[in-house]
């Protein structure tokens, strides 16, 4: 059985449909995160930049507002549709976009100044591979910038966040934690240079509603959020209504 084709195909199945609400979603469309990003990418006016797993395109539109061209690259067909109609409402003309795996990247060795992710690694089949891949196509000297809802690390808490997450979304991987990440990044030959972290307020509504969870799975989160221990209650903030937060980091890497 080929995992990784699998893999992918859940994962351009369960996004595919849901490419215009990830387009629309406050949580994806706003944050102090693309703010941080604009500024991280200010010196870099003249550079070609790759995002990976581009989603619906946010961080692609902030760079390409910023930088001379964006690379758009994801898994999903229909997002990158979504990304192009929304770059040509938005008059961004200097976004491509491109489909393929994040493990396997189509680009030449020391091509990229910079490479960007966000909240889309928690999808990656492989992330010590893909790393390795930014690694390989980053110029020396080059950055890679991640966002992605983080774990907080502790097994309790951590056991929580992974079930909520596949039971709202099957393409769900795992949520790593700020320690696994720099081991990874060490790993694949980058140095980290700054983590940021802060909290994502998550409306449970919304949320479940932007990835079209069946409601038996959405019932599931509620009655266990019910019977989760007080640390875990007081950690994520779980509400009443079901709403909860998570913790999220910003990393900057470099080449060698």
């Amino acid at each position: 059985m080929n995992t990784k084709n699998t893999h992918s195909e859940a994962v351009d199945k369960q996004f595919g449909s849901q490419a215009q609400d990830y387009l629309t979603s406050a949580v994806h469309s706003q944050g102090a995160d693309l703010q941080r990003l604009a500024a991280l990418l200010a010196p870099y006016k003249e550079a070609q930049i790759i995002d990976l797993g581009c989603g619906a395109g946010h961080a692609s539109f902030v760079a390409a507002g910023v930088v001379k061209n964006v690379i758009a690259y994801d898994l999903s067909a229909q997002m990158l549709d979504v990304v192009m109609q929304a770059a040509r409402d938005k008059q961004l003309t200097n976004i491509t976009v491109q489909q393929g795996m994040a493990e396997s990247l189509p680009f030449e060795d020391h091509s990229a100044e910079v490479i960007i992710s966000r909240y889309s690694a928690h999808h990656w089949h492989d992330v010590g591979q893909a790393l390795r891949e930014v690694a390989r196509v980053l110029k020396p000297g080059g950055k890679f910038i991640m966002m992605d809802v983080v774990s907080p690390g502790h097994p309790l808490l951590d056991i929580y966040l992974q079930t909520v997450e596949v039971l709202r979304d099957t393409s769900h991987v795992c949520n790593y934690s700020p320690g696994e990440w720099l081991n990874m990044v060490a790993e694949a030959g980058l140095i980290a240079r700054e983590v940021t972290t802060d909290r994502l307020p998550l409306e449970f509504t919304s949320w479940i509603a932007r990835m079209r969870t069946p409601e038996h799975f959405a019932v599931a989160i509620r009655e266990l959020q019910k019977v989760m221990s007080d640390e875990v209650v007081q950690h994520f903030e779980i509400q009443p209504d079901g709403t909860f937060t998570s913790d999220i980091m910003m990393l900057v890497a470099s080449k060698h």
